[in-house]
């Protein structure tokens, strides 16, 4: 096989300019795999933002993909908020009970302040050293959940979708507190070492609603809150669809869309040629089960539907590779890709 020609991070900025480097980039979005690489519970491991450094250092080597994953947990921005999480001994901990009980404690809340913050500022502490460790050769991907997307944490789904429907100037209010919490808390990790945010913004997704009532709501949401994050960013819908809305997200901005499994890869890729990257489209849940030959299969399938002319980060349709994945299988999609992933791509028609 071929030796690696450019840097992880060379070779993203080469894809994300719609440009083929050497291969196509391979972005695992490991959280839980660095707990298992160091002998912790998953509890234990998010604990210390050490512990994640050293993690995501390990997986780095060990699997020989092309970026750093900054990212705890979703729920720890409810924990900003005020909220918990529960911990779990195979899976990411899961946001707990709501902190908006009644609409009308959204006129009373007030968005945290990072700098305030005491597990904002572990994430923010482990990008650093993660910066000083990896430089500018490697991407530090950070991580923040959309104004659009965070309440279903904040109030549950069922409420939320009743406060949009019914209630639109809490809803106003709503996504005014969170679009300063969400600049904010991307601009810090900006600061700390990240090279891009990640978006995720799933409520957006004609998976969850429908693309006139994200042009309501969710659109002007992320239109507002793109512009002023100061990086690249990734609008990713975590496995939701994404064909009917593509051009909406290339109207806010965005560098990277995430790709589902749900759409046709090869007709995502085509709407998003030249304008903005896709990144994915491996799913993580079947993945739990794959063979080698089923790895080599589905990373080869991928890289045949999007590879062609650059523009495209192979990596999985969630944001987060599930705790159950076997080492074997990362190993295998990682191999599969250095060897399909190398440009000229040929082979594919």
């Amino acid at each position: 096989m071929t030796s690696d020609t450019l840097t992880p991070m060379q070779r993203t900025l080469a894809t994300l300019g719609h440009r083929e480097p050497d291969r196509v980039p391979v972005f695992l979005p490991l959280t839980l795999h660095g707990a298992k690489e160091l002998g912790l519970s998953i509890e234990q491991y998010f604990a210390e933002p050490g512990n994640v450094v050293e993690g995501q250092l390990r997986l780095l080597t060990k699997y020989g993909h092309d970026c750093i994953y900054g990212f705890f947990f979703a729920g720890l921005e409810l924990m900003a908020w005020g909220g918990g999480v529960m911990f779990f001994d195979d899976g990411p901990p899961n946001a707990a009970a709501p902190v908006i009980h009644r609409p009308e404690d959204i006129l009373d809340l007030v968005p945290p302040e990072v700098a305030e913050t005491p597990c904002l500022l572990d994430v923010l502490s482990a990008q650093r050293m993660l910066k000083s460790e990896v430089g500018d050769d490697v991407p530090i991907i950070g991580v923040v959940i959309s104004p659009f997307s965070l309440p279903v944490m904040q109030m549950g789904f069922d409420h939320y979708l009743d406060l949009m429907l019914e209630t639109p100037h809490l809803f106003e209010r709503l996504m005014a507190l969170n679009e300063e919490f969400c600049v904010a808390w991307a601009n810090a990790q900006l600061e700390a070492g990240a090279t891009a945010i990640v978006y995720f913004d799933p409520v957006a997704s004609p998976t969850i609603v429908p693309r006139q009532r994200y042009l309501e709501t969710g659109h002007p949401v992320a239109m507002r809150t793109l512009a002023r994050i100061s990086g690249p960013t990734a609008v990713h819908f975590a496995s939701g669809r994404c064909m009917s809305i593509i051009g909406d997200v290339i109207d806010t901005g965005a560098a990277v869309i995430g790709a589902s499994t749900l759409d046709d890869l090869s007709s995502v890729k085509d709407a998003c040629r030249t304008k903005v990257a896709v990144l994915g489209n491996m799913d993580a849940i079947q993945m739990r089960h794959w063979s080698q030959e089923a790895a080599e299969s589905t990373v080869k399938a991928s890289i045949a539907a999007a590879g062609k002319g650059g523009g495209f980060i192979l990596s999985d349709i969630h944001g987060e590779i599930p705790w159950q994945v076997p080492d074997e299988v990362l190993v295998d999609i990682v191999s599969a890709a250095k060897r399909w992933g190398r440009y000229p791509l040929d082979w594919a028609h």
